[in-house]
């Protein structure tokens, strides 16, 4: 299995490199992930698109610590990933809000949990609120939210503690076409000035090109890489991704993929 790694561009990285080496997972008798070799760089925000079922969740899953490889190993920073991570935000398609707690109770919650000081952590939540523009949302309670609302909430929750790492898988997955554009560009935004390292798992093309330093095609169960596309343009990303015709033949070589792998029927 190839190695796949690129730069991460720019010079203040926050983030850190993450290895997964010849990584795969079993369930039972069912190969889900074949042995997969990805090189993340620091501050790379690397997409995996790909069909249902062919193990993006599952691999983010395992990056995360919260299942384990059946072979292979993961190193994040430099050290053997031998439980859950802890130096990370994670997003998911379900905001997964307390309904009994207001949205920046939500996003403080993790330093409760943790023990922490709650003063410089509200005081990061009331910024990244206002970024957000959720500064009049903070009191309000997940049922007052609407759903892009909820997950920019969620969004504040993942790097109120300013991770190293973040993992997000199909964040954007319930949200309305014109509400995914203004998070995937909220996103964009935040991403640029802090540099965390990113793992953004999607069934979109159009999002995994529009987001991602690089990205990683999978083709249908057993999960394997069949493609590695570094996406050499600018940042910031056009808001509508249309604009670009870069990003439209970048995309066109992920449908081709998934033509030729059966995924797609023209």
């Amino acid at each position: 299995m190839p190695s796949y790694s690129t730069s991460a561009p720019g010079s203040d990285l926050s983030g850190v490199r993450i290895e997964i080496d010849n990584v795969n997972k079993v369930f039972g008798g069912f190969e889900a992930l074949r042995p997969t070799t990805i090189d993340i760089q620091p501050g790379e925000f690397v997409s995996v698109v790909g069909p249902s079922g062919c193990g993006k969740s599952t691999l983010m899953l395992m990056v995360a610590g919260l299942l384990d490889p059946t072979s292979g190993r993961i190193k994040v920073g430099g050290k053997p990933l031998s439980g859950a991570l802890t130096d990370v935000g994670i997003a998911f398609q379900d905001h997964l809000l307390l309904e009994f707690r207001t949205a920046m109770d939500n996003v403080l919650l993790q330093g409760v949990i943790r023990g922490l000081p709650l003063d410089p952590i509200r005081k990061r939540a009331e910024e990244l609120f206002e970024r957000l523009s959720l500064t009049k949302a903070a009191n309000r309670y997940p049922s007052q939210l609407s759903g892009g609302m909820r997950q920019r909430v969620s969004l504040a929750r993942a790097l109120v503690l300013k991770p190293s790492v973040l993992l997000m898988d199909e964040p954007f997955g319930a949200l309305d076409a014109l509400t995914r554009v203004q998070v995937r560009h909220d996103l964009e935004q935040l991403w640029i000035a802090e540099r965390p390292t990113v793992l953004f798992i999607t069934h979109s093309v159009e999002e995994a090109v529009g987001l991602g330093d690089r990205v990683l095609v999978m083709a249908p169960s057993p999960g394997q890489v069949v493609d590695e596309i570094k996406i050499d343009l600018p940042r910031p990303r056009p808001v509508a991704l249309g604009e670009e015709p870069e990003l439209a033949e970048y995309s066109r070589r992920i449908y081709d993929h998934f033509a030729r792998l059966g995924v797609i029927h023209r």
